[in-house]
């Protein structure tokens, strides 16, 4: 009997966590693991490739699918191919195509998934059970648009003010601004809690906050490609 269970992964560097079975359980793991750990697509080319390896040691399926955020919901782009066989060691190529009928205007946001999906595997010998683990390489997809010039420090043009216990963070650039959810407000140090860990182009967060008044609020920008940076102190407007 073989049971497959699947484990999502965010980074392309995360481990997986060990799996204690029982019973004479078998366990194995597959993984499908890009070159990159964000996929970005350009207007300007219209199209960004991924090099997507399959680190087990036998044939898998790899199946790729777009996910759209709960703030936007709009179809603006697809893959292909959405499933295609990769040998053990082997890589396959991903194309991102953009598909937007209208020029895009700021940067967009949506998930890609990369699942491996086990195939051929020997029967497990009797008596024992063959657990297979898959692996989801959950990234994110960034859709830039043609013309914008590209920003590696677009945290530092947030906004944020604190009015009758609300700590409001405004991002009125045309860019993605990846950071961590925790944030403290200074001098007082108390904290903060940001309901996801991206704000959008346009948008308007406020979330509890602690402290009546505030000079700079601290957190923890992330690059384009999720990588943590210093912490950064930005002004509170009071």
């Amino acid at each position: 009997m073989t049971m497959f269970f699947t484990f999502a992964r965010p980074l392309i560097h995360s481990g997986i966590g060990a799996l204690v079975l029982l019973l004479a359980t078998q366990a194995q793991a597959d993984g499908m693991v890009p070159n990159t750990s964000v996929v970005i697509v350009n207007e300007a080319d219209g199209e960004a490739s991924v090099s997507v390896t399959n680190t087990d040691a036998s044939l898998a399926l790899l199946h790729v699918t777009i996910e759209d955020i709960e703030q936007d919901k709009e179809s603006l782009v697809f893959v292909t191919p959405p499933l295609s066989r990769v040998e053990a060691s082997k890589t396959q190529l991903v194309r991102f195509i953009l598909q937007s009928e209208k020029p895009l205007v700021t940067q967009r946001l949506k998930r890609v998934i990369f699942e491996g999906i086990p195939q051929g595997r020997p029967a497990a010998d009797a008596g024992h059970a063959r657990v297979g683990v898959t692996v989801r390489q959950n990234l994110p997809l960034i859709l830039h648009p043609k013309g914008l010039a590209p920003n590696r420090t677009p945290w530092t043009d947030l906004q944020w003010s604190l009015r009758d216990g609300q700590l409001t963070v405004r991002n009125e650039t045309p860019y993605v601004v990846r950071l961590a959810q925790e944030l403290q407000l200074l001098p007082s140090k108390s904290g903060a809690l940001l309901p996801r860990t991206y704000v959008l182009p346009g948008e308007s967060i406020s979330v509890p906050a602690m402290a009546t008044t505030a000079t700079q609020v601290r957190f923890l920008p992330a690059t384009v490609y999720g990588f943590a940076v210093a912490h950064y102190d930005a002004p509170v407007e009071s």
